[in-house]
């Protein structure tokens, strides 16, 4: 690629595009936004923009880096003009992929499904950016510590304290909503 051969960037872009993009979507929340993230990653790479070097770490973690530095400068900019969530604060004090159905899903659990997928995507959105960097890139895209204190630049000691807060601030704002996981599922195998 770096020679200037279409097919090898074709063949990135082809192979890690889906997780930038899925990445960036449960990050911000718009389709759009994570699409202009996901072509400002591959075209700073193509433009020697963003200097990728080997030595220093994978490329996977490199361009997930890239896109969350862009997505922190995109918070910067939103912060100036919009209030935070209103349960925004009290979710972090420290400083849309498609259900897929086999033919034998009940069609309640499928409804059940994505009601909760729905619900985690709303919890993870009211989590502050640091937090959702970390929940997202370990529990979707999974990550390990040591990947995730590489993107993020933190230690591997703050990955797993965030991570922990992340899950307790999602599972707080489900009672706060009235929504237990284990109350759904209890219902929902007692049908």
């Amino acid at each position: 690629m770096r020679d200037g051969d279409v097919a090898a960037f074709q063949r990135l872009y082809q192979r890690h595009q889906g997780p930038i993009y899925r990445y960036a979507l449960m990050r911000c929340g718009q389709s759009a936004l994570a699409a202009d993230v996901v072509q400002d990653v591959f075209m700073g790479l193509l433009s020697k923009s963003y200097r990728y070097d080997a030595g220093l770490g994978s490329l996977k973690n490199f361009l997930f880096g890239v896109a969350r530095n862009l997505l922190l400068k995109q918070d910067q900019a939103e912060r100036r003009h919009q209030p935070l969530p209103a349960f925004g604060k009290e979710f972090g004090e420290e400083d849309g992929e498609e259900v897929l159905m086999s033919e034998t899903t009940e069609p309640a659990d499928a409804i059940f499904h994505q009601q909760m997928t729905e619900h985690v995507r709303q919890a993870v959105a009211v989590l502050r950016p640091h937090y959702r960097d970390v929940i997202i890139l370990y529990e979707l895209q999974e990550l390990s510590y040591a990947e995730i204190a590489v993107i993020c630049d933190i230690d591997i000691g703050t990955v797993r304290s965030r991570l922990s807060r992340a899950r307790a601030a999602i599972l707080q704002y489900s009672e706060r909503l009235g929504w237990r996981p284990d109350a759904a599922a209890k219902t929902r195998t007692q049908r």
